[in-house]
């Protein structure tokens, strides 16, 4: 049914529609506002017998118009589905009609009936507060209310002018279709927009004024439009608008009027709800209300929400008139999109009887800036890793929002949000913190750095050098941001006919474009717009500008502007005209392009690096005397930054697991079986994996990993262990190490417990390797790698070559004549680096760094090649790292000539034994008294670094030496070759399994030793250590250690059981006994621990050598 209104006799109007302003008294009849309603054509002009008649009549011609689309339908033979799809869509508009009219009628009540409801509060007379009363912080601003109000009628007269004299021939020009397009009606209406409070931030700038207004419009505004042409009316019939507007009122000046400008936006997105008239009623049908008011929300951001901003000037010829419109942004904010956990489970099955999980996503949004993240499928405690980065352009103001929704095939269900002042970050500086999540449950993991903008070139290596340890996804780091503002050009080509064009610009760098608004009808357009690229390197990157006709099919001029010039220019910003190619010979484009790196200021945020080496960097750097003062003097020695070396190397030891799920099934699930469990861990954008341990929910893979690793804060080591199956492999559980922690400590060894399972925990251990500049622990570095060398593990590292690439000289030219693209590769074994492309020249300079692994640093080399972009190879180098051995604090500085005879290059390379601190076994040679003594000529190098103490002198007769005795010959069973030693700091007896020799052959074939180890009086599993098994020798190699929590006291009480089996079959569980050896611990020194040749006996006769 139709509303009815009541007339002008209505002696109480409802309190919903009630028609009169704040101001009028309540007892005042509201007649005056009943002619809007009269005029509808809803109802008759007057009352009488006619009118009712032409009511009925009317009201039975539109129930009669209901049937027509069912008697359309029966004629054209369509389905029944057509009709009550109609009806359908019918029914959605009208219910999304009527709850924007009570939203807007509502919305009204609570204006119209703030200030009385207010007073009513206060116990005050209703028509309005003192003066003196005040909030702490926003402010009511009544009395600039009753201006809006005094003005609002005026107003709107000039908004009516200015849609008529200005907007609507815009658009007819932009479209030929639109060329009978007017505004048939314009009215504001009688609702003013109110301002419900003002705050004014101190403190931010002297030469500034800014204000916050809180504003709420909800106004009766009727605006008509109509295209004549096609027959189109359509409109607008109240709206609301509710948001913070920032008005900044800068430069402040000694003349009149004070106030050089006013810049207008809002903050964030302001909240919209139109009520649409005519065709544009369609827009009320579900799914595309929210899409319209979507894309006009869009267009209002596009105008009026930062970094987008109008500006009014109120004096002429303002300077700087592009930076008061488009000002740099304050910072950049790294937004580190870890992880969340404990989100809600929204997923249900079986009509909600089974409770599922959640496909959590999160949307990050700081003002018009949004990035959404991947989908995580069935997860409640997600791990996203991701990296967005954002300009910040007001501070305070702006918000960091997160929004997490669970993704679903329909609408997507919401989890939670958080909101964060970005002033909280530019204070912190880095900001690391799980925050909570409101509207939902659960927490969310976010690492948040404030970059500041620096006009300094010189930073800019620093500033790469740190971003290629920072690991991002979906987008690499940026190294700084480029702003372009486009002013105008002049003097463009004519379109054919000698048509002015309608120029617009496209602006890219690599593959991200914008596009400028179009300018019609001019060749010598102003646009006044910025633009805003992130960049990755300035000094390789280039701007391409094109100019082209709105339809995009015509070119009118392009300019390709590398990046690198801005580099060297004062501040680095150009500001002046750019000549255009492939256009008019005077066409040309004014812009003006500033540039600012990306700082991290971690002055605050300490990390541990490996220190640098006294004297390594106190070469001679001086200039050459006699040289030119235009031409700078060839430099002798490499000038890398002060993080260069500092690399350290983590090697990562995967022990055991206890208590994993289980997963497999058989026949349908009825049977349960165990796991196939295997591990992998993620560190500094590498990924290693574990061997798989087949049907144990106790698993030992005992596998060492190495990997380098730099200071940078926030590195996590991601561990996740799954079950291997033949189609997807099943979860069985994850734990993060924070990297800072081992880094501080340079040890770490726990029990980690695993996330997101019922149960299971995951043994680690964990080591910074100290990085020492000399060659005589080589030897006994070696020595203990080899010890400590599992089966299942690569050959472990024995040093760290660390090299700087400065630059080259004299390159041979292509084709005799022009100099090459050069570039550069560094390999060491499988690992190489490749540097960035230096254009045409052939002295590049590329100051990049490299580091690797080196294992046997007396055999390995390092290989350098230098080759052209398309021409081949330039030269080559081939370095053996002997020579850094016998070289003076193992490192060489210098220019070393490329094999072709033409060409040199500028490296420094440089080499570091890798020491562990905490193996477990130290070798004893001659040179460790010579150690320790260079560690006492040198505490301050040495002080942040871990020491041996008590556990040192325990440790040193741990190995067999040059001068032991001669070995006895082999028993008839064969031996075992063991080390047993009680290691007191841990508190743990260390058993190591060398290797066995002349087994026992019982058959046709070699047996498949290993050994079993047991903790006697005890035979449960507990104590019960193996070794992996070999193939089909007599002569194995294990090199596998083994550990028991328990103190000396229970060491010395209990016997060691070592027992040689083999696999008697394959499809045997059997196992063949080769020989055994039972020691008594008790007669054992377990403070030497030295490695000793047991012979092994038959089980009935079990007594040691």
């Amino acid at each position: 049914m139709e509303p009815s209104p009541g007339d002008g006799s209505s002696p109480s109007p409802s309190p919903v529609d009630q028609p009169y302003p704040p101001s009028d008294p309540p007892d005042q009849p509201p007649t005056a506002h009943a002619k809007p309603e009269q005029s509808s054509g809803d109802q008759p002009a007057g009352p009488g017998a006619a009118g009712e008649a032409l009511a009925v009549l009317t009201s039975f011609g539109r129930r009669l118009l209901v049937l027509v689309p069912v008697y359309l339908a029966g004629a054209m033979g369509l389905s029944v589905g057509f009709v009550l799809f109609g009806l359908a869509l019918y029914l959605g508009w009208r219910r999304v009609r009527e709850e924007k009219e009570r939203s807007l009628r509502v919305a009204r009540q609570l204006l119209d009936d703030e200030e009385r409801l207010t007073a009513k509060t206060l116990y005050m007379s209703h028509r309005e507060l003192p003066a003196w009363v005040s909030f702490p912080d926003v402010e009511k601003a009544e009395w600039l209310n009753k201006i809006v109000a005094q003005v609002w009628p005026f107003l709107g007269q000039y908004m009516e002018k200015l849609l008529a004299e200005t907007v609507a021939p815009a658009v007819r020009g932009s479209n030929p279709h639109l060329q009978t397009f007017t505004f048939t009606r314009v009215e504001l209406g009688e609702k003013p927009l109110r301002i419900l409070g003002v705050k004014v931030h101190t403190g931010q700038s002297k030469k500034q004024i800014l204000l916050d207004l809180n504003i709420s419009y909800v106004g009766d505004v009727q605006i008509d439009v109509e295209v004549k042409k096609y027959f189109c009316k359509a409109g607008v019939k109240g709206m609301q608008l509710h948001g913070v507007l920032r008005v900044i009122l800068e430069p402040l000046m000694g003349d009149l009027p004070i106030v050089g400008a006013v810049s207008m936006f809002f903050i964030r997105r302001p909240t919209l709800d139109i009520n649409w008239t005519g065709m544009t009623n369609l827009l009320d049908i579900p799914g595309l209300s929210s899409l319209s008011d979507t894309m006009i929300m869009d267009s209002i951001a596009a105008f009026l929400v930062l970094p987008n901003r109008l500006l009014v000037p109120l004096v002429p010829d303002l300077q700087d008139v592009a930076q008061l419109r488009s000002p740099l942004p304050r910072g950049i904010i790294r937004i580190h999109l870890l992880a969340a956990r404990g989100l809600s489970s929204k997923d249900k099955y079986v009509k909600g009887l089974i409770e599922g999980k959640s496909d959590p996503y999160a949307l990050v949004r700081v003002g018009t800036q949004a990035f959404c993240s991947r989908v995580i499928n069935e997860e409640l405690n997600p791990q996203w890793g991701e990296t967005y980065e954002v300009m910040v352009h007001e501070v305070p103001g702006q918000e960091i929002e997160v929004e997490v929704f669970d993704k679903d095939p329909d609408k997507d269900d919401f989890l939670g949000r958080m909101k964060l002042d970005v002033g909280k970050v530019l204070q912190a500086g880095v900001m690391d913190e799980w925050f909570p999540l409101q509207g939902g449950q659960g927490q969310v993991h976010l690492r948040l750095e404030w970059l500041s903008l620096l006009p300094d070139a010189e930073k800019l290596e620093q500033i790469l050098q740190w971003n290629r340890g920072v690991s991002s996804r979906p987008e690499p780091p940026s190294a700084a941001i480029l702003v372009v503002y486009l002013d105008r050009a002049q003097d463009l080509p004519l379109k054919k006919g000698n048509k002015e064009p309608n120029p617009m610009v496209q602006l890219s760098i690599q593959d991200v474009t914008q596009e400028s608004k179009a300018v019609y009808s001019t060749n010598c357009p102003v646009w006044e717009q910025a633009f805003r690229f992130f960049l990755q390197d300035p000094r390789s990157q280039e701007l391409d500008v094109q100019v082209k006709d709105d339809s995009r099919a015509l070119t009118l001029g392009a300019l390709t502007l590398p990046l690198a010039r801005l580099l060297t220019a004062p501040e680095l910003t150009l500001d002046q005209w750019f000549q255009l190619s492939s256009s008019g010979p005077n066409s040309r484009l004014y812009m003006k392009l500033v540039m600012r790196l990306l700082y991290l200021d971690t002055s605050q945020v300490r990390f541990p690096a490996v220190p640098g080496i006294p004297g390594a960097w106190d070469l001679d750097e001086s200039p050459q005397t006699g040289s030119s003062v235009d031409v700078p003097p060839r430099p002798c020695h490499t000038t890398p930054d002060s993080s260069f070396g500092t690399e350290n190397v983590l090697r990562l030891h995967v022990l055991e697991a206890q208590d994993l799920i289980a997963k497999d099934r058989f026949l349908g699930g009825l049977v349960k079986g165990k796991s196939d469990p295997y591990v992998k861990l993620k560190l500094a954008g590498r990924s290693f994996r574990s061997h798989v341990v087949r049907e144990d929910l106790n698993p030992r893979w005992n596998e060492i990993f190495e990997v380098i690793v730099t200071s940078i804060p926030g590195q996590e080591l991601e561990v996740e262990v799954f079950d291997k199956d033949l189609d997807k492999d099943d979860f069985l559980g994850r734990c993060k190490v924070s990297l800072t922690t081992v880094l501080n400590s340079g040890f770490l060894d726990e029990w980690l417990t695993l996330e997101d399972v019922p149960s299971g925990r995951l043994h680690l251990r964990l080591e910074r390797l100290t990085s020492r500049p000399t060659a005589a622990e080589l030897e006994e570095v070696l020595q203990v790698n080899s010890l400590i060398q599992t089966q299942k593990s690569a050959d472990l590292a024995a040093a760290l070559l660390s090299v700087y690439l400065e630059r080259a000289e004299d390159l041979p030219l292509r084709k005799g004549t022009k100099p090459p693209s050069p570039y550069a590769t560094l390999a060491v074994g499988d690992t190489s680096h490749k540097t960035k492309t230096v254009p045409q020249t052939a002295s590049p300079v590329w100051n990049e760094s490299a580091a690797f692994l080196i294992r046997k640093p007396s055999t390995e080399s390092l290989e350098l090649q230098v080759r052209g972009e398309g021409s081949g190879t330039l030269g080559s180098l081939s370095l053996p790292l002997s020579e850094l051995l016998v070289a003076d604090r193992l490192c060489l500085d210098r220019w070393f000539t490329l094999s072709n005879g033409q060409g040199q290059v500028l490296l420094r390379a440089q080499l570091g034994i890798l020491v562990s601190q905490h193996s477990g076994v130290e070798a004893h040679s001659h040179s460790y008294s010579h150690s320790s003594s260079s560690l006492s000529e040198e505490p301050e190098l040495w002080s942040g670094l871990p020491q041996v103490t008590s556990s040192a002198p325990e440790l040193r007769q741990r190995l067999t030496h040059s001068d032991s005795p001669p070995e006895a010959p082999a028993g008839p069973l064969g031996q075992v070759k063991l080390t047993v030693w009680y290691h007191s700091e841990e508190r743990k007896l260390v058993g190591f399994i060398h290797s066995c020799r002349a087994l026992r052959q019982n058959g046709r074939d070699p047996p498949d030793p290993y050994v079993s180890l047991l903790l006697l009086p005890d035979k449960n599993r507990g104590t019960k250590r193996k070794t992996s098994q070999k193939r089909r020798t007599l002569n194995p190699e294990f090199n596998e250690r083994f550990e028991w929590e328990l103190s000396l006291d229970e060491a010395l009480q209990r016997k060691l059981d070592v027992s040689v089996k083999s696999s008697s079959s394959f499809m045997s569980r059997e196992r063949d006994l080769l020989g055994k050896v039972q020691l008594d611990l008790a007669e054992i020194d377990l403070s030497q621990g030295a490695a000793q040749w047991y012979d092994l006996m038959d089980d009935k006769d079990k007594g040691s050598s």
